[in-house]
């Protein structure tokens, strides 16, 4: 596909150009297809380019635009879907020149709030105290997101946006009890992390929302994560995140979110880690009680029974590294 670049500063009174918001003070881009070369299946079907320098700029677009408009952020997922052609946008809007939305801060009175457009890079390789003392499991995590170029480049909440039930940080998201800042014409809403999710790839977001924050209200220093790629870097197979709360040798809580088990982060019940002692058994015996709790797919990695006992290891492994914390 061969584009040509056709850069409008504003809109012309009287002459709205097709495509451009009502308000004549945004300023966009606009990149349109002029001819097919040869007959490739893996360069993306025809698609407007819209670029967003403010929030405000970028929910207007939304807006106008309708459900056919997508955001770009990094775009290590959704380009790649494009080019396959599993994902046909009409418009895209790159927020990349969106100043203001890439941060991590800690509150104790607050949690962690982290922009949208902070990159996978910039948590991992965080070393703020506040941060790797009660969220530490975040920048722990990043390591099992692709590569370099990838971490570098994506983005938090492109992540969260594109809801794949396997990902990092939607599980993390649902274990740390996070809430997704939505921005709209309306203004703000914050939706739990558990509810926003809802089935593969599908999100509670509106199609005139954007994502602008991750908010974690509370912390969690016994959180752990770990997961199965046949590959380093490759999308995980099954994932398991956990987070403990220990005294006295006893556990008083637990959670257990899983993915790659469904079409969303699964969380189980672990009602039988209350009071139990802090040792292998205890591990072992909640990694079987969460593998029996789901009904897992099957695919060319695996059926349900592989995908059972990959969970039961990954919890009690993840559990016993959060009890060493």
């Amino acid at each position: 596909m061969r584009i040509r670049h056709v850069p409008t500063l504003s809109r012309a009174p009287g002459k709205p150009f097709p495509g451009a918001p009502e308000k004549p003070d945004i300023w966009y881009t606009k990149w349109i297809r002029t001819r097919p070369i040869g007959r490739s299946r893996v360069k993306p079907a025809p698609f407007a380019y819209h670029r967003a320098h403010s929030v405000a700029e970028a929910v207007t677009l939304l807006a106008e635009l309708g459900d056919e408009a997508k955001i770009l952020a990094g775009g290590l997922s959704l380009v790649p879907m494009m080019n396959f052609r599993l994902a046909r946008p009409a418009a895209l809007i790159d927020v990349t020149p969106i100043s203001g939305l890439s941060y991590l801060t800690v509150n104790p009175a607050d949690g962690l709030r982290i922009g949208a457009l902070t990159t996978h890079r910039t948590v991992e390789v965080s070393r703020d105290p506040a941060l790797l003392a009660g969220f530490g499991v975040l920048p722990r995590s990043a390591r099992w997101i692709g590569h370099y170029p990838i971490r570098s480049r994506g983005t938090f909440g492109g992540s969260i946006a594109h809801a794949d039930p396997a990902s990092e940080w939607c599980l993390l998201a649902v274990l740390l009890g996070a809430r997704v800042v939505l921005t709209g014409p309306q203004g703000e809403r914050t939706v739990p992390a558990a509810e926003f999710f809802e089935g593969y790839y599908t999100t509670a977001a509106g199609p005139d929302e954007m994502i602008t924050e991750l908010w974690f209200p509370e912390p969690s220093p016994r959180a752990v994560l770990t997961e199965f790629a046949q590959r380093q870097g490759d999308f995980a197979v099954g994932a398991a995140a956990v987070s403990v709360d220990i005294s006295g040798g006893m556990c008083r809580r637990g959670r257990v979110v899983l993915g790659g088990v469904g079409s969303l982060p699964v969380e189980v019940d672990t009602e039988a880690l209350t009071g139990q002692p802090v040792a292998s058994q205890t591990w072992q015996a909640m990694g079987e009680h969460a593998a029996s709790q789901i009904d897992p797919p099957e695919d060319i990695h695996g059926d349900a029974g592989f995908r059972r006992r990959l969970t039961a290891t990954l919890v009690a492994r993840a559990l016993a590294e959060a009890s060493q914390l």
